[in-house]
């Protein structure tokens, strides 16, 4: 593909999800190709390739309530600034605008420069963090429904993420745990276990239930803060946990979502 090339835009099917992932893995983000699937069968997901090879995809994952994110926003290295990013993501909004969609995304702060000038401001400061190496030593946390899952994230974010929540539950290895009156859903990613979304009314019950997740499980784990509750954040770097990297959760157009509750713990579903 030569850098004057205009290339097509398509709409990727199931079949895609192996060629996506190779894009992720290679951005050393945590999706699996079930993660991938999902997108795939319930959302838009466009994509270029050069020849038959998958080189760039952005994916738009409407939730009812008038709200989508994009999200799956990935280009090999070897086609970056290209303007590749920018047209698939153009295709987003568009698709999402014919829909009557309020646009959502999280940016690293590079991504953020970029999504600006496009139209998508600002609102919650997150922080991805790392436990390098959980050691179960105590039993898991009570379990909790999915019921209960969805609606303290609907109270939190006013959107409603019952159907992508509904296929995280139901994969091997997916529990929803709850401890102190905050509740939480672990699942699997390719190369560490995720905590999230996770709801509290308070900083302390949210690192009661962290710290009793990361008791009973072995290996890595990956949780997405809000970067604005501190003592959340100093709570879980004094028990080991790192910052990895910031990122921004921005919207297009007029914010649809509440803020009646800040929850401690978020996972957008970009699952980087």
């Amino acid at each position: 593909m030569d850098a004057t090339d205009d290339p097509r835009v398509v709409q990727l099917g199931v079949e895609d999800a192996a060629a996506g992932l190779l894009l992720s893995t290679e951005a050393h983000w945590n999706q699996t190709e079930d993660d991938w699937r999902v997108f795939l069968r319930d959302g838009f997901v466009f994509g270029i390739r050069d020849g038959a090879q998958l080189v760039a995809t952005a994916a738009l994952l409407p939730y009812s309530g008038n709200n989508a994110w994009i999200s799956m926003v990935l280009v090999t290295a070897s086609h970056r600034r290209r303007g590749l990013a920018t047209r698939l993501v153009d295709v987003c909004l568009e698709t999402a605008r014919k829909r009557g969609l309020t646009s959502w995304l999280d940016a690293t702060p590079d991504g953020a420069a970029v999504y600006g000038p496009l139209g998508f401001t600002p609102t919650q400061q997150l922080r991805r963090l790392k436990l390098k190496s959980a050691q179960a030593s105590a039993p898991a946390p009570s379990a909790a429904t999915l019921d209960a899952l969805c609606a303290r994230d609907r109270r939190a974010t006013g959107l409603d993420r019952t159907a992508l929540f509904t296929a995280f539950a139901r994969r091997p290895g997916s529990r929803i745990v709850s401890a102190s009156g905050a509740i939480a859903l672990v699942r699997d990613g390719r190369t560490a276990r995720h905590i999230g979304p996770l709801f509290a009314d308070h900083a302390a019950a949210a690192l009661t239930l962290v710290n009793a997740i990361a008791q009973s499980e072995d290996g890595p784990l990956l949780l997405d803060a809000v970067a604005s509750q501190s003592a959340f954040l100093e709570g879980l770097t004094a028990s080991g946990w790192t910052i990895e990297r910031p990122f921004q959760r921005m919207r297009f157009g007029p914010a649809t979502a509440t803020d009646e509750e800040v929850p401690f713990a978020v996972a957008g579903p970009e699952f980087g």
